[in-house]
């Protein structure tokens, strides 16, 4: 008995006719007519009344077209179960303190390891983005410091800059660097997505105005029409192109991040993958 031979026998049932179950086959009927013919030699019964013009389930055939029904049935959940898994195993979260680094391993990943779909969420608290690895709820999560543990696998990954993206008519845009300190109190446009960066900007610029757009369009738009400060990195700083702006380097040590994938030493081999190419 075979699965094809199962699905002939549907077909001719729901058809009517050997010709049209085989039409919908997409195979000739002489060969459906065969393999029917050697499923009731298997079975030891026939299935079918036939006249020269015209077959009819009989008894024995409306039992085997049940039973059958219920074999596909059963081998369609099996599928989709196995599909299930399969796009499970393939399908890693990450979490992370800032965006850029998933655009990253996103790029990495799609070349490395076809087929395997990242998500992510951006959290700013870093203790939150450990405390989703450790309880299991994300496969990966991307850090600012080296997680040192007997149970985790840590690899350093990249490095983020952050600059002021200031108008060519300002006059922070003829400077070679600035220190935060020299701006606080100046307006700034900020993306809501920008996970730890927007704490630290805060905490060290207390006295300024930092305008948030959760819009990136409305954000880009304000970039090209207003004089507004901004921010920029070198990772991001792709997306900003013929604004009529400078990115001008920030001195300050906080606003170089270095960041570091970790995985636990348990995590399926998928993951576990990932953070070995990362080392490489």
């Amino acid at each position: 008995m075979e699965f094809e031979q199962l699905r002939q026998l549907d077909a001719i049932a729901r058809t009517g006719t050997f010709s049209a179950a085989a039409a919908e086959l997409h195979t000739s009927q002489p060969s459906v007519s065969r393999s029917i013919r050697t499923f009731e030699r298997e079975l030891g019964c026939e299935l079918f009344e036939r006249t020269r013009n015209h077959v009819a389930l009989n008894d024995a055939g409306r039992l085997a077209v049940e039973h059958a029904r219920a074999i596909l049935a059963e081998e369609r959940r099996m599928r989709d179960a196995f599909d299930e898994l399969t796009r499970t195993n393939r399908t890693i979260s990450v979490v992370s303190v800032a965006p850029a680094p998933v655009w990253q391993l996103t790029a990495r990943v799609t070349e490395r390891f076809p087929g395997t779909i990242l998500t992510s969420d951006t959290i700013d608290s870093e203790q939150e983005v450990e405390r989703r690895l450790f309880d299991r709820s994300a496969d990966l999560a991307i850090t600012r410091r080296p997680v040192g543990l007997p149970n985790v696998i840590c690899a350093p990954f990249m490095v983020e800059n952050l600059f002021i993206y200031a108008p060519q008519g300002d006059p922070l845009a003829q400077r070679t660097s600035v220190r935060l300190s020299e701006l606080d109190g100046r307006s700034f446009l900020m993306n809501a997505a920008v996970g730890f960066w927007g704490d630290l900007v805060r905490a060290a610029l207390p006295n300024s105005r930092i305008i948030v757009q959760r819009d990136g369009n409305v954000l880009a738009q304000l970039i090209r029409t207003t004089d507004v400060l901004g921010f920029v990195t070198d990772v991001s700083e792709f997306s900003h192109v013929n604004d009529g702006r400078v990115a001008v380097p920030i001195q300050d040590a906080d606003a170089h991040a270095t960041f570091y994938v970790v995985a636990m030493v348990d995590a399926p081999q998928p993951v576990r993958d990932i953070v070995d190419a990362v080392k490489r």
